[in-house]
Formats: structure tokens, sequence, C-alpha cells
């Protein structure tokens, strides 16, 4: 990380070690994905038996922040601002101890799989790098994340994401027809992200890898997957210009895509 970054880090990791209610601080995603850029914000996971208390976080905003957001809770309960001192962009989110624990379990004990992103929960533990651990509970849940990948999710994950691929009444290759058929751009573009969100789970499944999020999916699989469907980057860039269309060609970009895979899942004996 830069010079700028750790500053900025090191004051909001002292902040939030005066909280008595926090018991870890950890950063991940780009800063610590190695795959940081001007526009890279400042990830900031903070733990607490339970959520970090409004009061406490707006006196922290009030030392640390311009334009501070608070207690913002379209996804994660979390605070954005722009660091006062560095003006890099601060984003953190706030969990419980019980509830990243659960998502390991899910993952990594009771092996359950979402539609898309199965993982991801997991990768961010893993790829975490901890700035302040009260009693060593983060340092002891990493250790634990740090297990090869399950065969029972591996199938999971393919037996969660494949069928709505395709397959099924309701699959995304039979919505993304019936938007290509009513010239339904906005569609197009959604079923066929949704698509590639199941494709990219399943991928990373494959290879035993957990997921790496939303970001930069397409360079990270090349990067890091051994087995990857033939042709795989111009069946992707395929399916993307088209969806991006009027809708024709589409369709043989989803086939030619999804042809792939399953050639892929068969040699992997995850395919009957």
């Amino acid at each position: 990380m830069s010079d700028i970054t750790e500053q900025a880090l090191e004051a909001l990791t002292q902040a939030f070690a005066a909280v008595p209610e926090v018991r870890a601080v950890v950063v991940a995603g780009s800063q610590t994905a190695r795959n940081t850029d001007a526009a890279s914000d400042i990830d900031l996971y903070v733990y607490g038996m339970q959520e970090t208390p409004l009061p406490a976080r707006q006196a922290i905003a009030a030392a640390l922040a311009e334009r501070p957001e608070l207690d913002n809770r379209y996804w994660e309960p979390g605070d954005e601002w722009l660091d006062r001192a560095t003006g890099l962009h601060v984003d953190i989110m706030y969990r419980t101890c019980g509830w990243i624990e659960e998502q390991l379990a899910r993952i990594l004990e009771r092996h359950e799989a979402w539609v898309g992103y199965s993982t991801c929960f997991w990768h961010n533990v893993l790829v975490s790098r901890i700035l302040f651990d009260r009693d060593g509970w983060f340092t002891a849940l990493q250790a634990h994340a740090r297990q090869p990948y399950p065969e029972p999710l591996r199938g999971a994950v393919v037996a969660k994401n494949h069928p709505i691929l395709r397959e099924t009444h309701s699959s995304y290759l039979y919505q993304i027809t019936s938007a290509a058929a009513r010239q339904d751009r906005v569609s197009l573009n959604h079923r066929s992200a949704a698509l590639l969100a199941s494709y990219f789970d399943i991928l990373f499944a494959i290879n035993r890898l957990p997921h790496p999020g939303e970001k930069r999916l397409l360079a990270l699989a090349q990067q890091h997957c051994p087995a990857q469907p033939e042709a795989m980057v111009a069946h992707v860039e395929a399916l993307l210009t088209a969806a991006g269309g009027d809708g024709s060609g589409v369709l043989p970009a989803v086939h030619a895509l999804l042809d792939g895979l399953d050639a892929l899942l068969r040699a992997e004996g995850l395919l009957p």
C-alpha cells in the first residue's frame, strides 16, 4: 500500500480501537488484492459483538471526515466519507462477530450455495489484513477460514447455479430470449449480468477458489483459474457486446458461453 493509504489506515485504526465495543478492525477489497488503481477505496471492516454505536462513529467522523455519510443501510450497515488528511475515499462496514461466523459456517460446514457470489464472504475473510484485533478473535477466525475448498460445496454451487442458466422454465436463457424478442435493452443487460454472476460462481467453484467479488472478474478468472472454458474471454466479450445492443446475436453468444462451461464441467466430472 502507498504511504498515503497507510497514513489514513493508521488514523482510522487508532480511532476505532479506542471504542470499547470494537473487537477487530481489518482492511480488505482492492487494497489487499494488489489490484489498486487511482479510484480504489479504503474498504474497512469493523467487527464487534454488536454493531459499533452510532455516537462513537459520529465522533470519529467529526475528527477525520469530509462530507461524511453516516449510517447508510443500503447494503451492509456502514459509513462513507473522504479522509480529511489524504482525500482518500473511505468505505466502512460494520459487522457483528456472530454474523460473519454464521457466513463461514454456511459455506465451510453446511456447504450451502447461493445464486451467484456463493463464497464471497469467505474470500473477504481470507484476504483481510488485520489492523486491530483486541483479543485475537479475528486471527482465529481467519485461521479457521484457511482450509481447502470443501468438495460438497463445490458440487452445491454447481447444483444451485447451473440449472438456472438455461435448463429451467425460468432460466436466464428464457428471460434473455424474451427480452431480445421485445427489444427490451434494460432487461437484456439485467438478465445477462445475472447469468454471468452464476457463470463465474460456478467457474471459481470448479477451480476450488473462493469467489473474489464483483470487480475485475474476467481478469481474475484468467489469472487464477487453471481450469477455464475454451475461448472464455471471447465468449464473455461477445455476450457483453450483444447484450449492450439491440439483442441481435445475444442468443448464439449465450449458447457459445454456456457450451464452453458445460464442456469444462463434464471434464471435471461435475455434469452428467
